[in-house]
């Protein structure tokens, strides 16, 4: 599991899937600032990488939970990878949309769910585990049996592990905050100075920079 770790933290920061740029900050949607940045929908453009997460995305779902019936994609990053792992594997795929439709059917969960059936979540990124675990809640709200969740890259905040403890949803990733950065110090992608304002921010991300 740790070769696959470190394989899918290769590729992102080949692809620039993952940007680490300490000196000029990203600013996320929630405002807070970051050294880093993570688009994981570049991986769909790349063949061989898009491959490595689908194959990465079956083998882990059977290792961790067995065949579900049903593979869930959280609305909308993770709703092409949802789509593949749910390919690879041969099994029905649906999408969670992160509120219910304002027109037609009102959906919030698109596609074939019933009651009682198994299903594993698939999402691209986690930070603080609220938009994820929300699609949890509404699985679980249409009468289905949540295994857990797997992501293709966590941040690794307390705060996240807290909010899925707490919501009792396993989550599993292919790659993580830990791995990437040392993937880029070993591929020279970030200094070793840089390490430390890092690690600072991932400590206490919504007051670094300020």
């Amino acid at each position: 599991m740790h070769d696959i770790k470190k394989l899918v933290a290769t590729e992102l920061l080949q692809i620039n899937a993952i940007k680490l740029n300490p000196a000029n900050p990203f600013t996320w949607a929630s405002g807070w600032k970051s050294p880093i940045y993570c688009d994981n929908r570049k991986i769909l453009s790349y063949p061989k990488s898009r491959d490595i997460v689908k194959k990465a995305f079956a083998d882990m779902v059977i290792k961790e939970f067995g065949m579900p019936e049903v593979i869930a994609g959280v609305a909308t990053g993770a709703i092409a990878h949802g789509i593949l792992a749910a390919e690879a594997l041969d099994i029905p795929f649906v999408y969670v949309r992160s509120t219910s439709k304002q027109h037609g059917l009102t959906n919030q969960i698109e596609g074939v769910l019933k009651k009682g059936q198994t299903v594993v979540v698939i999402e691209d990124l986690v930070s603080t585990g609220g938009s994820s675990l929300k699609a949890v809640e509404a699985l679980r709200g249409a009468g289905a049996n949540v295994l857990g969740m797997l992501a293709i890259f966590s941040y690794g905040f307390d705060v996240a592990d807290d909010n899925f403890e707490n919501a009792n949803c396993i989550l599993k990733t292919l790659t993580d905050y830990h791995t990437l950065i040392d993937i880029a110090v070993d591929t020279n992608y970030v200094e070793p100075d840089e390490i430390q304002t890092l690690e600072k921010w991932r400590q206490d991300p919504g007051n670094w920079n300020k």
